[in-house]
Parts: structure tokens; sequence; C-alpha cells
């Protein structure tokens, strides 16, 4: 008896598939695009001073090649001996000392003031109608403007200086806080009261942490309108603080001095706002944003 044996089967017989292949583990190289954006990223604060230390370069080139002459505008290097001189001297020290005295006070003034005004008008109907309309009517005063009647009001001394600041410090937050509390979300006030809060808990857990975002901004431009008050305050019989360095070099024509209370003006504010952004990091972290691409 035979057995017949069947051939095998051909490779190309349509009854098989090819076993499906496995996924490739090797890991692809990066694009040359992409390694040329890792090799040329550089640290945030390098990027930040780039731009100031550029700016630095060019005014000393200008300076040394004279298109800047001394009598328009110091160089940078003349300006950093002069600020050494007077540190030296301790007349800068005492300067600063004295206007950051002033910004503090005129500061702590305005923002008790601002924002009680802000509560009372934003939390009651009769408080807005009492208040809002008078502060509205009086900031669009210059407050500038009122530095002659405060001298008759209050003399030639410190209070006519803390008065101007602490007026430029109230409106900016008066109307960010007043702003924050009504633009709480009404579906919170709902939320809030069907879990049977009482009303000073709902200013308490609701209305004053909705507002908190705006009473930070407002204290970020009331720091910013304390400075430039404090400029003019000191430039009004004065004497002592950054101010009355100013004056003192304007009448001698000391464009580098001016610069020098110029550059800690700038120094005194950016620090100033540096406090506030840690103070709102701090207070605001259940609050998610946005922070660039």
């Amino acid at each position: 008896m035979t057995i017949d044996h069947a051939p095998p089967p051909s490779s190309t017989s349509p009854s098989t598939t090819p076993a499906p292949a496995l996924p490739a583990l090797a890991l692809e190289p990066l694009p040359s695009s992409g390694r040329r954006r890792a090799a040329l990223r550089v640290p945030r604060w390098l990027r930040r001073t780039t731009g100031p230390l550029l700016l630095l370069l060019v005014w000393q080139l200008a300076s040394a090649t004279g298109l800047l002459t001394a009598d328009v505008l110091a160089s940078p290097g003349t300006i950093a001996g002069v600020a050494r001189d007077l540190v030296a001297d301790g007349s800068l020290t005492s300067a600063m000392g004295v206007s950051v005295q002033r910004v503090a006070l005129g500061l702590v003034f305005g923002t008790v003031i601002g924002t009680v005004l802000a509560l009372l008008a934003g939390l009651f109907r009769v408080g807005e109608d009492l208040v809002d309309a008078s502060v509205q009517m009086l900031r669009t005063v210059p407050f500038v403007g009122l530095i002659p009647l405060f001298i008759i009001w209050f003399g030639i001394g410190e209070a006519p200086k803390v008065a101007i600041i602490t007026l430029g410090v109230t409106f900016p937050l008066y109307l960010n806080v007043y702003a924050g509390i009504r633009g709480v979300d009404a579906q919170l006030i709902e939320a809030g009261q069907s879990l049977g809060l009482s009303r000073w808990g709902l200013v308490r857990h609701v209305v004053l942490p909705g507002a908190l975002p705006g009473a930070m901004t407002g204290l970020r431009f009331s720091l910013g309108v304390a400075w430039l008050a404090l400029v003019f305050a000191e430039q009004v019989n004065a004497d002592s603080g950054i101010g009355f360095l100013m004056v003192q070099a304007r009448d001698f024509l000391r464009t580098d001095v001016i610069v020098v209370c110029l550059i800690v003006y700038a120094f005194l504010g950016l620090l100033a706002d540096f406090v506030v952004r840690t103070l709102e990091r701090l207070l605001l972290q259940w609050r998610p944003t946005f922070t660039g691409q």
C-alpha cells in the first residue's frame, strides 16, 4: 500500500499569512530642529538680563565715542563711581531710608482707607450709594495738583508728603478691590447659601477669597503710584530723601547723581513689586494661572 505525501505548502500560497511584525523598540532620533532648540536653550534669567546688558553696552559705547556727552547724560562707568561715593559717605543710604519710610506710611494708610471703602461699597448697596460716587469723583482729580493745598493744610513737614502718597495709593486699591468683590460668581454665592452659610460666612469664605486676586492687582498698581507720588512729593519743600538729592543735583547740573537717584527709585519699586508677587503666589496657590509658552 502506498501513501501519497502531499507537497509542502508554497511560500506564495494565498492560504498562509505572514506573522505580524513586532513594534520597534528603538527610539527614533530627534529631528534636527528639535536638537537645535535643545542646544540653544538658555536659562530664563540669562534671557531676561540680556536686554538691559545690551542697553548698558550701547550706552557705554555712545559715551566713549563722544556721541553722548557728559553734560547730556553721564556714562555708566561714571554713574557707578558716583553711586559708590554716595554709598560710601552715607548720603544715599540715608536718603533711601527716609524715602522708604514715607512710602511705607503712605502705603499703610492708603491700603486701610481704600480697602475699608471698597468693602463698604462692595458688600452693601447703601455703602455703594454713599461711597462709590464720591470716590469716582475724587479719583479724577490729579493728586499732584493737590500738593499746594496739602502744604497749606499740613505745613511743609512730613505730613503733606505722606498724605499725597496715601491719596495716590487709595484709589487704585479701592477700584480693584471693589471690582473683585462685585466680580464674584453669583453661582458661588448660591452654593454657599445652599450649604447654610450665614452672611458673614459668605463674606469670609466666598466673597473675600474671590476678591483677593483683584486686591493683589490693586496693591501692585498702588505701589507703582506710591513711588510716582513720592517723586513729586519729595521735590517740593524737601530737606531729605532721594528727591532732595535729585533737586540738589539739578541745581548743580549733575546728571550722574540724577541717574543714580532714578536707578534707586526703579530698584526700590522693583523690589516692592517682587514682594507683592511673592505674597500673591503664597495667597493664591489655589488659583491655576497661565504662565506662558
